[in-house]
This record gives structure tokens, C-alpha cells and sequence, in this order.
């Protein structure tokens, strides 16, 4: 796959590859890689994980599929600390108008269940990474 590929993607081809879902964890696992929420397992996800981080994106977003690879590799950086999901507002669309997210991509963070942080707009790893981790230990 050359550099641009991953751009050049249709518009429904979504950006799926690299996540998992609510059903292929364990019990007390935590996921590897971002995890694909929806509407349906939102809530469920927020609560059971202590520091969650949700990408608002979608597949047609050019800034969303440049902070899915950064978004990919924190997600493994920080396997069992934060969790990293992926929501697709398409699909979606009862979480974005529950908090308001009106451009994309939109980081949500969130901390024991509850919204804590908002990331609006592609930011470089280093920020990123910087105003997630500031969570960690408040």
C-alpha cells in the first residue's frame, strides 16, 4: 500500500481495518488496538474502561483519516491504560448530537465515565498524546 492509499479510499469503503469490537474482548481485557464503538455499546464502553478516547470520524473526514494512524498507535502505546475507540458519525448519530459535535474529527475523553476533554480538529501526535495522558493521573 502506497503513502496516499489510505486517502484515496472511497467514501464507503470506512476506515475498519485495525479495530476490534466490544465482542472479541475477554472479560477483563483491554483492547490492542482502537476499539469500534457505536450508539448501541457507547455508554457500556465509557463506563468499564477507567480512560476512554473516542475518535468522532468519518470515512469521506480527510483530517479523520489523518489522525486514524496516530490514533491507531496510542492505542497500542497505551494498551491497559487508555483505550482508544473509533466512532463513525454517519453511522452514528445520536452520540454526536448528545454532545454537540458539530466538526470532525472530534476526540472525546473520558475519564470514569465521564466527558472530560474535547480534541476538535487533526493535531499532531505529540499534542495529542500530551492532552490524553494528562488524564492519567488526575
Amino acid at each position: 500500500m502506497g503513502i496516499f492509499d489510505r486517502f484515496l479510499k472511497k467514501p464507503d469503503e470506512g476506515d475498519e481495518e485495525g479495530v476490534q469490537t466490544m465482542d472479541s474482548l475477554a472479560e477483563e481485557e483491554s483492547p490492542t488496538m482502537p476499539l469500534k464503538v457505536s450508539d448501541d455499546d457507547f455508554d457500556t464502553v465509557i463506563q468499564r474502561f477507567p480512560v476512554v478516547v473516542v475518535d468522532c470520524w468519518a470515512p469521506w473526514c480527510m483530517p479523520c483519516l489523518m489522525v486514524a494512524p496516530i490514533v491507531a498507535e496510542l492505542a497500542k502505546d497505551y494498551t491497559g491504560k487508555i483505550v482508544f475507540c473509533k466512532l463513525n458519525m454517519d453511522e452514528n448519530r445520536s452520540i454526536a448530537m448528545k454532545y454537540g459535535i458539530q466538526s470532525i474529527p472530534t476526540l472525546l475523553v473520558f475519564q470514569n465515565g465521564e466527558l472530560v476533554d474535547q480534541i476538535i480538529g487533526a493535531v499532531p501526535k505529540r499534542e495529542l498524546e500530551s492532552q490524553v495522558t494528562k488524564h492519567l493521573t488526575s
